[in-house]
């Protein structure tokens, strides 16, 4: 049977943070982890090795396939940062369009640093994100 690599862990968000070489990548997930908590109210926690996810809802896909994931979140990989928002909602793309550089995945927005994307912006898709999220995932 198939296992969810990405699993919510106890692992510590800060010393993975310090665990990122690059000096302004460290800095843009510092700042990236004070605007999810606030914009959230959430607890970052780290989901695999990797993802600093806030929240977490449970899906089934009509597949039967289910598990559980962070409502947003994001990692400061080496080549770039990539946030994590809800796909499949519209309101997403709309959002984008107004976000700054980036690129896109099927789930995952890229950027290259804070710097290049409204701060602003990105506390709406993260909002977005929660209530899309919330509202096709309740809490059973």
């Amino acid at each position: 049977m198939y296992q969810l690599k990405t699993k919510e862990t106890d692992n510590s968000v800060i010393e993975f943070i310090e665990e990122v070489e690059q000096p302004r990548k460290r800095e843009d997930a510092y700042r990236l982890l004070d605007i999810f908590t606030e914009t959230t109210g959430m607890e970052g926690k780290m989901w695999g090795p990797s993802i600093i996810g806030f929240g977490k809802y449970h899906y089934t896909y009509d597949s039967g396939h289910e598990g559980d994931a962070p409502l947003v979140g994001f990692s400061p990989r080496k080549a770039k940062i990539s946030l994590y928002f809800a796909t499949g909602d519209t309101e997403r793309e709309k959002l984008l369009e107004k976000f700054g550089k980036h690129t896109t995945g099927k789930a995952c927005v890229y950027i290259n640093k804070l710097a290049d994307v409204d701060e602003a912006v990105l506390r709406e898709l993260i909002m977005q994100s929660v209530q899309f999220l919330q509202e096709k995932y309740p809490d059973k």
